[in-house]
């Protein structure tokens, strides 16, 4: 009988994963992952962070801390775009990790990134759930506060709003990604234009001296952390990291791509690109109509500064468009951690009816899933605390990633196809995205390092006790040496 080593170090088979991720329809092409990159990274963040990280850490250099992020970010990209290319497999980074390292390394990888996307989808349906009532209270419209907000918060029981829009979400998923890429296709082109729309007009608004300094002398701020200076512009680097993660959720559904060897590299590389113009065009005009201090503790920016500039009704516009499009960025994180859910009931991991498909192939009992824990945790923990697991877990993720292209390489044309993009600048590039994912991961906050810690005891412990046993690597085998 093999050792508890033996066992949880034991890779699977890319075969094995094609053949059961084969079940699941084809239907997803390049436009339709551009969509959904861009509505999963360009969500929430682009209409608070350039604002919030402005007036926190870096001044005027937010710019510059949005283009750090997303150098390290298109680092990471590009490992990502080789591996969905070679290994088209539902669960992104778990799957690759576990056919590169072995399950255990597979399972840490995932679990990480299963942080990410419980804890995300219910961020942004609270984020979608307060611009909405920031909407309509104008109206006259107010939910009590026991409806409003989270168990604890302001008098809080549940954010009624934020449950309703996950459901909504998973309601349309559970008709298939064809459908949902469809909605989410043109979603995505009303935030876009929303968001143009603020650039265009804002511009008219800027007062040069606003960029004066543009790097703000050094000082720490009462909490401990840094503002200005260039610690000021790494501190602002770790908390915009957030913002740019969203492209996992592209290779996480690689199994449901038309062709993947050209689509999955076109839609991951092309959506951050595309993100990264948009994240520094409105850093750059939102410094530039007010003074950064202006943003101080400001939850809407963007529809702050348009109104104190005497664009009431562009305001009105780009907010009502940014709840819409808010959407988009559910649909796409709710669909990426669904396939991973699915992924670990596929292969044991995690109960085997989450691996399960309905009759029209759709992995509907993970999205279930994704769904009662979004709202649970929507309606009951603080996100001041839960946020911080995003970024750390994800960055752990990335790190497995770029160092799994040195381990992809060696099989490349044997085990596995020889993708036609490969990562650039092999072996140094895997290297920075590494070692850049891991810079950021220092700079973030004692307190998420801690949250990260204790979220893979957990995830540990459940792999040990439940996932070893059940494992269908492990068992087949089993069954091989038996």
């Amino acid at each position: 009988m093999a050792s508890i080593k033996e066992r949880i170090f034991r890779k699977e088979d890319p075969s094995v994963y094609e053949t059961k991720d084969s079940h699941l329809e084809k239907t997803l092409t390049t436009k339709d992952f551009l969509a959904l990159g861009v509505g999963t990274i360009v969500s929430t963040a682009i209409f608070t962070l350039p604002g919030d990280v402005a007036a926190l850490h870096a001044g005027p250099a937010v710019v510059l801390s949005f283009l750090a992020a997303a150098v390290v970010a298109g680092l990471v990209a590009f490992a990502y775009s080789e591996m969905a290319s070679a290994m088209p497999f539902a669960g992104s980074a778990y799957s690759w990790i576990n056919v590169i390292f072995g399950e255990v390394f597979g399972w840490v990888a995932g679990w990480a990134l299963l942080a990410e996307y419980f804890i995300a989808v219910a961020f942004v349906g609270s984020g979608l759930s307060a611009n909405f009532r920031g909407l309509i209270a104008p109206l006259g419209l107010r939910l009590p506060k026991v409806l409003a907000n989270p168990l604890g918060t302001d008098g809080g029981g549940i954010d009624l709003i934020a449950a309703i829009v996950i459901i909504l979400v998973a309601l349309l998923l559970s008709l298939g990604v064809s459908k949902a890429s469809k909605v989410e296709n043109i979603l995505v082109v009303a935030k876009v234009l929303a968001i143009l729309l603020f650039i265009v007009v804002g511009l008219t608004a800027i007062h040069p001296h606003n960029y004066v300094p543009f790097i703000p002398k050094y000082r720490l701020n009462p909490d401990g952390s840094a503002f200005g200076g260039w610690q000021g512009i790494y501190a602002g680097v770790s908390m915009i990291f957030l913002a740019y993660i969203g492209f996992d959720s592209i290779a996480a559904n690689s199994a449901e791509a038309k062709n993947p060897q050209k689509t999955m590299p076109r839609g991951i590389l092309g959506s951050l690109i595309i993100a990264v113009a948009l994240f520094i065009a409105v850093s750059l005009v939102l410094v530039g109509m007010f003074k950064y201090t202006a943003y101080a503790n400001n939850a809407e920016p963007v529809g702050w500064a348009l109104r104190h500039s005497g664009f009431g009704i562009v305001a009105a516009i780009v907010q009502a468009i940014a709840v819409v499009g808010m959407f988009t960025a559910l649909i796409g994180m709710m669909m990426a951690g669904s396939r991973l859910v699915y992924s670990f009931g596929r292969d044991g991991l995690l109960p085997k009816w989450l691996g399960q498909l309905d009759q029209k192939k759709r992995p509907n009992h993970a999205v279930v899933l994704i769904t009662i824990v979004a709202v649970l945790v929507g309606a009951i923990f603080p996100f001041g605390v839960l946020s911080q697991l995003i970024s750390a877990g994800t960055l752990i993720a990335f790190m497995f990633v770029t160092l799994g292209i040195y381990g992809l390489r060696k099989r490349e044309g044997k085990d596995l196809p020889d993708p036609s993009f490969k990562m650039p600048l092999y072996p140094v590039m895997p290297l920075l995205g590494f070692l850049g994912s891991l810079v950021v991961f220092l700079g973030l906050s004692k307190e998420a390092k801690i949250y990260a810690a204790g979220w893979f005891v957990v995830g540990l412990i459940i792999y040990f006790t439940y996932g070893m046993k059940h494992s269908y690597l492990s068992q087949k085998n089993s069954q091989g040496e038996a």
